[in-house]
């Protein structure tokens, strides 16, 4: 399926995915930040390789294979684009942001010892706060964390002082899954980097929503999964410093990223294939190649602010009632759009659950964000993440969600 060029608005590119049409059409889905829907081309991808194209890869000498392998690596070269990384060999494939940053997590235990100190924020997904927490536990390094402001924001002052001759790891998220706050991290790379520590972004949602270029950022690390970037499920990876992942051992010990073995030792490639045991998943990578290109016709500016638009129209009504808490910044700046809010008497599954009565889904509960929720003195909240193909259509079918479950649970 050819992709139109340059499409600039949702409605445009809500019709090449196939979720929003025929029997699905009438749902109205704002769940983006937890992933997204695919549209045609990644899903005709991996169907048209498993019917014709299927071959594992690396190993083969048919062309079959080296045709796979070929596409394959033809999507490192994409991602190292996509990024603005320096080179291919940068990118590492993992199922995802979890198993990247565990690599990265794991890989460096052999350089942290006890009085070393890990530096993250209250605001981290649980994929970048429990590998910190298992590492710390097994060589005795302290984790420390960076605060929120009132506002919603890193406290950078406090964050000034953290820094240290101890601090050997800064781990922070690009943009936070609950708040949507775009996170200062050139700011926080460059504070890192000035007392030699190792930095580390999770971009699950940064890549969403941003141009990212880690040349720019600096930072020695940035992760992503592919399923929230209009790609399929269990693919994804993660930017390394090529100097950096020479650093790294690997997490997985197997197939295809040995350079030798014998019965009394192995030796390993170099990045990124040492990081890549076993046969990967195939269709997967290639079609999320086919998301790249799609992204490639998209006019992502605007269709972002579109996005936007819808959530500002929502915090605009939220504020507007009474026993709301919207966790969004009062200017709205270096922000994505992402909404989360708090009733003072409907909990957050109900509102949820109520929705989806009315075929529209959000999210709801700790988001993977359980120390997020203690210090902003909740629970759960109800998330809403619209994405470059939600209309206005949805964001009414979400707000009479809201009035009717307010009558009939309120």
């Amino acid at each position: 399926m050819s992709i139109p060029k340059k499409m600039q608005t949702p409605t445009e590119v809500r019709a090449q995915f196939p979720f929003f049409q025929d029997g699905q059409a009438g749902i109205h889905y704002l769940d983006n930040a937890a992933s997204s829907q695919k549209p045609s081309c990644v899903i005709e991808t991996m169907h048209r390789y498993y019917e014709h194209e299927h071959a594992n890869i690396h190993r083969g000498v048919y062309g079959l294979s080296e045709r796979a392998t070929e596409r394959y690596e033809g999507v490192r070269k994409q991602l190292a684009a996509f990024v603005h990384a320096k080179r291919a060999e940068e990118i590492v494939f993992t199922s995802g942001s979890t198993e990247s940053l565990n690599t990265i997590a794991f890989g460096l235990v052999e350089k942290l010892h006890p009085g070393d100190e890990i530096l993250l924020t209250v605001a981290e997904h649980h994929a970048n706060l429990v590998p910190w927490q298992m590492v710390a536990a097994r060589t005795g390094a302290t984790i420390r964390y960076i605060p929120l402001t009132p506002e919603y924001r890193l406290d950078l002052e406090a964050a000034e002082k953290l820094f240290s001759a101890k601090t050997k790891v800064f781990a922070c998220a690009h943009i936070s899954n609950v708040l949507g706050v775009i996170h200062p991290i050139e700011t926080l790379i460059q504070a890192a980097h000035a007392v030699g520590a190792y930095t580390v972004i999770d971009g699950a949602q940064g890549i969403v929503h941003l141009d990212v270029n880690v040349q720019a950022l600096d930072c020695d690390f940035y992760v992503f999964s592919g399923h929230k970037m209009l790609g399929p499920t269990g693919i994804g990876g993660f930017y390394g410093k090529y100097d950096r992942l020479c650093e790294l051992s690997p997490l997985k010990g197997g197939g295809e990223m040995i350079e030798s073995v014998t019965l009394e030792r192995s030796t390993f490639k170099g990045p990124p294939h040492r990081f890549e045991a076993g046969t990967p998943p195939i269709a997967e990578g290639i079609a999320l190649g086919s998301a790249l290109d799609f992204y490639a016709q998209l006019d992502r500016p605007r269709l972002e602010a579109a996005n936007l638009a819808l959530s500002t129209q929502l915090v605009a009504y939220l504020r507007g009632k009474q026993g709301y808490r919207i966790l969004v910044p009062a200017d709205e700046k270096d922000w994505v759009g992402i909404v989360s809010f708090h009733h003072d008497r409907i909990h957050a599954h109900d509102f949820a659950a109520f929705a989806d009565t009315q075929q529209v889904c959000v999210r709801a509960g700790h988001h993977c964000a359980q120390p997020l929720m203690h210090a902003l003195g909740v629970t759960a909240t109800t998330r809403v993440s619209p994405y470059l193909y939600n209309t206005q259509e949805d964001l009414d079918a979400l707000l009479q969600s809201l009035e009717q479950a307010e009558s009939i649970l309120g």
